[in-house]
């Protein structure tokens, strides 16, 4: 028994950054475990399944409104019902890694601990590919989720960042739901250091995709022409890069 971590399109109509073996794997399974049931049929449909969507189970991971998963969420139960009779599960998020950033990490440390073979599959990370293409530190990093949603809090989770990118030469990372993008990138041009360096990732491997790694003096200048959209983005806080101007 298996279980498959399969990665999934962060940004619409880009089913082409899953490899060939990853989509294969995926249409072989029955059982999934998901962060969204409709979103993973979807995609499911859309690579083609070697049997029709009306047979396969999709459970929906439990949600998390109070920090705590409940001590045995009916995934759980699905994903051990499934490897006890022998058969191989999917887990998948809503986009991007399962289990980075997303959730999942329940059901794979259910798998280790049942002695289940864990797989990890080829695809698309928001985060990584927002890290290399920062041109900030990569070899030490951290994630911090979403930070405050109040504007005088956020400005302090910056600032606390700012210094721990400083203090350790270390990039952090965090995400923030689309439709406050354009509120973080002005509380982080307010909150940060002149010369500390912001990044911005937005709709990765998307036709929209905007990707921008600047100190905060030089967004500054062109604010005016910036407008971030809705959709899902990673923003950056680095070390002061080298720059010549």
């Amino acid at each position: 028994m298996t279980l498959y971590l399969i990665p999934t399109p962060i940004a619409e109509d880009t089913l082409h950054v899953l490899p060939p073996c990853t989509q294969e794997i995926a249409r072989g399974l029955e059982i999934f475990i998901v962060e969204r049931a409709k979103t993973a049929r979807h995609f499911i449909k859309s690579i083609q399944p070697q049997r029709p969507i009306q047979e396969m189970i999709f459970e929906e991971l439990p949600g998390r409104s109070d920090g705590e998963e409940p001590a045995t969420s009916e995934a759980e139960k699905v994903f051990l019902e499934a490897v006890r009779a022998g058969k191989n599960v999917g887990l998948l998020s809503e986009a991007g890694c399962p289990g980075v950033a997303d959730p999942g990490a329940a059901i794979v440390a259910l798998a280790h601990r049942e002695g289940v073979r864990v797989v990890p599959l080829v695809g698309p990370s928001a985060l990584l590919l927002a890290l290399m293409a920062s041109g900030m530190n990569g070899q030490r990093f951290a994630f911090h989720g979403y930070l405050s949603p109040k504007r005088p809090e956020l400005a302090r989770d910056l600032r606390r960042m700012e210094q721990l990118a400083r203090q350790q030469d270390q990039t952090q990372l965090f995400i923030e739901t689309p439709y406050r993008s354009q509120l973080v990138l002005e509380v982080a041009l307010e909150a940060l250091q002149p010369d500390t360096v912001f990044g911005v990732a937005q709709d990765l491997t998307g036709a929209a995709e905007f990707i921008r790694s600047l100190p905060v003096r030089e967004w500054k200048k062109m604010m005016k022409t910036v407008v971030l959209g809705k959709a899902p983005a990673v923003f950056l806080v680095g070390k002061t890069a080298r720059w010549t101007i």
